[in-house]
């Protein structure tokens, strides 16, 4: 079994900001896809159809997150062994650099024409689900609103297209939606009450920081230092990998 496989999928940089990622991006959720959460048609369920419906929503949401972990994991697996994952990593890098000022000093945002197309797409299923009260109806809304448009997730799938591996790829995407759990679970049982909007609105201005500071990890990281948890060296460009023997 090669050591720099196991290393890297278990070091800092491929799991903690994933999981702090998801944290962030759950207050984002909250004033995105909260409402959608908590008028979920499941009001003449009784407590415990209740409970297993919001679970299987949040399943549905991960298990997307967790098959576009798989697909950017290939992709990044094949940058890996073709040579140019390190600078994709650094592209990546940079790319969200400039997303992150962007927003900061614009404060605002493009949507392509294709991704409204998609995103409508999206929501007349969404539609079609929410007619329908059932248990399996939440599982497949949850698997829909994790294909909506969101920049958080997408900044997730970059960190996870930086993966050597696809395990990588796969883990960092499922820390990701754990991340955002205990925030969206709180918002189906409580509300967002608790939540002052003045609150909500300070922590999402400390969103383009934290992206910030995930561009310049990715970056670190490409550059192949070999700084432990930081920027690991995991071999030539060729794709090759350092083993124990």
């Amino acid at each position: 079994m090669c050591c720099a496989v196991i290393y890297y999928q278990l070091s800092i940089i491929n799991l903690l900001p994933a999981f702090i990622l998801g944290l962030i991006s759950s207050l984002h959720c909250v004033g995105m896809c909260g409402p959608l959460a908590m008028a979920m048609p499941i009001q003449q369920f009784s407590a415990a159809k209740k409970s297993i419906s919001i679970l299987l929503y949040h399943a549905g949401r991960i298990l997307t997150y967790t098959l576009l972990g798989v697909l950017f994991g290939l992709l990044g697996r094949h940058l890996f062994i073709a040579g140019f994952q390190q600078k994709g990593s650094i592209i990546l890098g940079s790319v969200i650099l400039v997303v992150a000022l962007f927003q900061k000093i614009l404060r605002t945002s493009y949507t392509p024409p294709f991704i409204q197309s998609f995103t409508e797409v999206l929501h007349q299923t969404i539609r079609y689900l929410w007619s329908k009260h059932s248990t399996l109806s939440s599982f497949l809304l949850g698997i829909t609103n994790g294909l909506l448009p969101c920049g958080m997730v997408y900044f997730a799938l970059a960190g996870a297209l930086s993966s050597s591996t696809i395990i990588g790829s796969v883990l960092f995407m499922v820390l990701f939606g754990a991340g955002t759990l205990p925030l969206m679970f709180s918002v189906h049982f409580a509300g967002t009450t608790y939540l002052s909007l003045s609150f909500r609105n300070k922590t999402r201005k400390l969103i383009p920081f934290f992206i910030a500071s995930m561009g310049v990890l990715l970056i670190l990281r490409g550059l192949n230092l070999g700084i432990p948890y930081i920027s690991p060296f995991l071999g030539n460009e060729t794709g090759k990998v350092i083993s124990c023997h």
